[in-house]
């Protein structure tokens, strides 16, 4: 279904999920109906967007969140940064999101392999060095995978601490003073998901 004013305003949060999970399934088969989309459609948005879902998601260029979720024009707000990191400016982008569009879903979507939450580990556990910006980054990573344990297997640890990262940038978001009065009332809802890689499967955590 395209967008249409008559559509996303009013979609409850659980909607707004189910619509997430029922793209990621027409992507898995094979039968995404996007990207195509109709002139009025564009024509529309013109005017207004009205997003039923935002996703902060990592920049890695194997993490379309339009493609894997089969979303079209106008669908998803969506902002990306390296390991899904959340900062002052993500902070702002989530509530400009949830004040002036009114999304009722907010997605935190780590993916597998992820090379920011790599690095994290990397200078958590052994020390290692990254370029001054790349550090600012993995300092933001590092507070989500300190109880890890540094003894599992490496490819154990990594997928325990890019779920870890997920989970605290949720935390983050849900004790905020926004976060709270927005998801005490019941208007819009949080979720975490991991996208992997070799299926195309996001699996949403519970």
């Amino acid at each position: 279904m395209a967008f249409t004013h008559t559509t996303l305003p009013g979609m409850t949060p659980d909607q707004a999920l189910r619509r997430l999970i029922d793209g990621n399934r027409r992507f898995l088969r094979g039968e995404a109906r996007f990207p195509t989309v109709q002139k009025e459609v564009l024509a529309a948005l013109a005017r207004e967007q009205r997003p039923y879902a935002t996703i902060l998601g990592c920049s890695d260029s194997r993490v379309p969140p339009e493609l894997l979720f089969d979303a079209s024009f106008g669908e998803l707000f969506v902002i990306r940064v390296a390991g899904n990191a959340l900062s002052p400016e993500i902070a702002g982008s989530l509530q400009y999101a949830g004040i002036h569009l009114g999304t009722p879903l907010f997605v935190i979507l780590g993916h597998e392999g992820c090379g920011a939450v790599q690095a994290a580990l990397q200078t958590h556990f052994h020390g290692v060095r990254h370029h001054s910006r790349i550090a600012k980054l993995v300092k933001t990573i590092v507070p989500s995978i300190r109880d890890l344990d540094p003894k599992l297997p490496p490819s154990q640890l990594l997928k325990r601490a890019i779920e870890a990262n997920v989970r605290t940038m949720m935390n983050r978001i849900r004790q905020s003073p926004e976060g709270k009065a927005s998801l005490a009332d019941g208007s819009a809802k949080l979720v975490g998901g991991i996208y992997e890689l070799k299926t195309g499967r996001v699996k949403f955590l519970r």
